[in-house]
């Protein structure tokens, strides 16, 4: 797949996302750990489920431990380390530095093979950033306080896992997206043992709740991470850092759509930031010369 191609089925992965704390909402009381094993492993089946009409697709699980060790570490290492963070310090300030992945993955291409760092990338990752500060926050400041440093820690190392798995794929295009399946079935194993571990287990109640972690696992938590190896491995990796940062933005406003939320002024200039540093930070592949 072409770049260009490629980059707009990594979008798909964005839009996905956008919806991941609707469903998360309406999927009751169910604890994070329970949640994310239960919606990996839907997503894993149905990967897998794929496989009786495309058999070719098992054969992407003979890969060496190198592509299994960056794959499960980015999908279970950055869930693990940002459900620890929401246990161990405040949601606002571990949310907003998990959510410097998107900008540490336009900083971390520069290592990627075939890319180069533009000032522009970084400036509408940059704006993405505030925008996503801005949503986080509600326009208020934010309480750095000593005594959550723990939390503060593990939530940034979250982010570079994603980052990290994010640029690291691109080193492994030729592998197909099929091994995705056995990266989520991984996942939710691993995530079982946390849950067993650390929660008390609470079952979904009524079908509402039952079809929103079905919706988890088949969308923002399934097809999502597929089409995403597809972007990050052939797609512009800078372009969707950065456009990374519509995933919160686009929540916002489904929520607010559902009657969960109400606009601010904040959200509005959110807008403002995070499309124009999607905008300027496309800059290349938007305005490229014919």
């Amino acid at each position: 797949m072409s770049r260009g191609p490629a980059t707009l089925v990594g979008f798909v992965a964005i839009l996905l996302w956008a919806l991941l704390a609707a469903f998360t909402a309406a999927s009751g009381a169910v604890p994070p750990f329970q949640l994310m094993a239960m919606s990996f492993a839907i997503g894993g089946l149905a990967g897998a489920a794929s496989w009786a009409w495309r058999p070719h697709g098992i054969a992407a699980l003979r890969h060496g431990w190198p592509v299994w060790a960056v794959g499960v570490g980015g999908l279970f290492g950055y869930h693990f380390l940002y459900f620890s963070a929401l246990r161990a310090a405040p949601a606002i300030e571990a949310s907003l530095i998990a959510y410097l992945w998107p900008l540490l993955i336009v900083l971390l291409s520069a290592l990627a093979p075939g890319e180069r760092l533009r000032a522009h990338h970084v400036i509408g990752a940059l704006m993405g950033l505030a925008g996503a500060a801005l949503i986080v926050t509600g326009g208020r400041g934010l309480a750095i306080d000593p005594a959550y440093l723990d939390g503060y820690a593990l939530a940034l190392v979250a982010a570079f896992f994603w980052s990290s798995y994010s640029v690291l794929s691109r080193r492994f295009h030729a592998v197909p997206s099929d091994i995705v399946t056995g990266f989520c079935l991984v996942t939710a194993g691993l995530a079982l043992v946390a849950h067993l571990g650390l929660e008390a287990t609470v079952w979904p109640q009524g079908a509402t709740q039952w079809l929103a972690v079905l919706g988890l696992g088949i969308g923002p938590v399934g097809l999502a991470f597929f089409v995403w190896d597809t972007g990050v491995k052939h797609g512009d990796i800078q372009v969707l850092g950065a456009a990374s940062y519509c995933a919160p933005l686009l929540s916002t406003l489904v929520l607010i759509a559902l009657g969960l939320g109400a606009f601010t002024w904040a959200i509005g200039l959110a807008c403002v930031l995070i499309t124009g540093g999607a905008v300027i930070a496309a800059r290349d592949m938007i305005f490229r010369k014919r």
